[in-house]
């Protein structure tokens, strides 16, 4: 249960509450449990607090210091994040849904198993943090660095990924069904197994991305850059490709039926038993290519 005599402190706004912090730095302030919800907690220093099973519904915490908390399984639905700063933090199963981090920082964090669902995390800085299970889904990630992210298993169905940075990120398993993700790099990425069914991944860049095993049925990949992209058994039925830069790409064993190459650069690639079965390669470049039957195209 939360410290009453914290509670008082809290209702007395920022400034007061900023003071007794900056007084009493050894103490880590107890709200565990707290009902906080739609409370004013704008640029309160919160850090190394424990708000573990609060309820900050709506709360505003807009440029809040939060680093070191524990917000473990917090209810934070509709919480205004926006420029907060978050180092070290306990997400844990925590309710973010509909939760707004547009141009936080956030650092070192593990959000795994929490709810995002329909979050705005636009531009957020979210390099490195873990997402492992979380749910995303609808979330707006435009424009926002989730560079060596862990966000395996994660759903993402229907996210907005658009422009944003997923270097190095681990998503093996994830799913990414009807996910925009036009422009965005995942140069690198882990994508072993993850679904992109339907997803937008026109003028992405996957160079180098693993994909072994995914599932782009019916996605579109117009104009990407897939160079030296791992694509072995990966489901590229019936998806447009056309236009896009597979140099040795390895394709092996992958599915490309009904698949749209027009004017895409296939050079070097390794379509070894690749399914090509009424694929479209008009304009295609070849050069190089090792076909389905193992000859090297001239």
């Amino acid at each position: 249960m939360a410290n009453p005599e914290h509670l008082v402190l809290i209702e007395q706004g920022a400034d007061v509450w900023n003071r007794w912090r900056r007084a009493n730095p050894n103490i880590h302030p107890n709200l565990r449990e707290a009902n906080l919800s739609r409370v004013n907690l704008r640029q309160f220093d919160l850090s190394h607090t424990d708000l573990c099973m609060a309820n900050l519904e709506y709360a505003n915490l807009e440029r809040a210091s939060l680093r070191e908390s524990n917000f473990y399984t917090a209810n934070l639905t509709g919480a205004n994040l926006r420029e907060s700063t978050v180092r070290k933090v306990d997400f844990r199963e925590a309710t973010l849904r509909q939760a707004d981090l547009c141009m936080s920082v956030v650092r070192d964090s593990d959000f795994s198993r929490a709810d995002l669902r329909e979050a705005t995390l636009y531009t957020a800085n979210l390099k490195g943090i873990k997402l492992r299970e979380a749910d995303l889904s609808k979330s707006d990630l435009r424009e926002a660095n989730l560079g060596m992210a862990d966000l395996r298993e994660a759903n993402l169905r229907e996210a907005n990924v658009s422009l944003a940075i997923l270097c190095l990120a681990t998503m093996v398993g994830a799913n990414l069904y009807r996910a925009d993700i036009r422009m965005a790099n995942l140069s690198l990425a882990n994508l072993c197994m993850a679904s992109l069914m339907s997803a937008n991944l026109d003028e992405a860049t996957l160079i180098g991305a693993n994909l072994i095993g995914a599932n782009l049925y019916t996605a579109t990949l117009r104009s990407a850059i897939l160079r030296e992209a791992d694509l072995r058994e990966v489901t590229l039925s019936q998806v447009d490709v056309s236009g896009a830069n597979l140099m040795f790409a390895n394709l092996s064993m992958a599915n490309l039926r009904e698949a749209k190459f027009h004017g895409a650069n296939l050079e070097g690639a390794n379509l070894h038993r690749a399914n090509l079965y009424s694929a479209k390669l008009e304009g295609a470049l070849l050069t190089a290519a090792i076909m389905p039957d193992g000859r090297k195209h001239d």
